[in-house]
């Protein structure tokens, strides 16, 4: 993993990792249930499915014949609430402040469509500071492929070994590994402590102690 103190880029994930947006994809998910006759799912339920992008997350809740349509009622649905259903995770507005006035680059990469993304760090203030946001439609590829994180290195200038890729989930791992950054994972989001803990990664709590374990500013 990348040293901590030699940290200058930092890429984030979004849903789980700065913006708890699940219940905002957890509408999406029952209205193209409802439209397919289906009875609503938990926000856990929904949750549990999140991280691969909107054809995954379908795909685990839609028969294969309602998915075409699940795409157009998921959209339309969460357009309308992708902003109101969305807050930050605690302590992303006060850390993102910090970590900029402190001289790190600060990207997003997430495996949400990148309007939406920026949509919703705009609409909860937190995309002053940001690089560059990307997505699978702007980078070309959902994670796990790099080619998102690659395009927030990009954007930032920095060098993969100064970087680390921050998330929630075990899927990020995978993805940091293949851009070749650092990864850090901060509990409270899609996965739990316990399986976070059992990748043998960095897992911190918060934002906060994330912010506490990076230098005071980049090298």
């Amino acid at each position: 993993m990348t040293e901590l103190t030699r940290v200058r880029g930092i890429v984030f994930d979004l849903d789980g990792t700065l913006v708890d947006g699940f219940e905002g994809i957890a509408t999406g998910v029952n209205a193209a249930r409802a439209a397919a006759g289906l009875a609503p799912l938990s926000r856990a339920e929904v949750t549990s499915h999140v991280g691969r992008g909107l054809d995954d997350l379908l795909a685990a809740t839609l028969p294969p014949e309602e998915r075409e349509r699940g795409v157009r009622v998921f959209r339309a649905a969460y357009d309308r609430i992708c902003e109101a259903e969305s807050r930050p995770m605690p302590g992303a507005p006060a850390v993102l402040r910090q970590l900029a006035s402190r001289g790190f680059r600060l990207s997003v990469a997430s495996n949400k469509l990148a309007p939406y993304s920026m949509r919703i760090l705009r609409a909860l203030g937190l995309a002053d500071g940001l690089t560059a946001v990307h997505g699978p439609d702007s980078a070309g590829r959902p994670k796990p492929d790099p080619a998102m994180i690659e395009a927030c290195l990009e954007a930032m200038g920095v060098d993969r070994e100064r970087a680390i890729y921050v998330g929630d989930m075990p899927l990020d791992i995978a993805a940091a590994r293949s851009a070749g950054v650092g990864v850090v994972l901060l509990a409270g989001g899609a996965a739990s402590r316990a399986d976070l803990d059992a990748t043998g990664v960095c897992v911190l709590d918060g934002l906060a102690e994330l912010a506490t374990a990076l230098p005071h500013g980049p090298e």
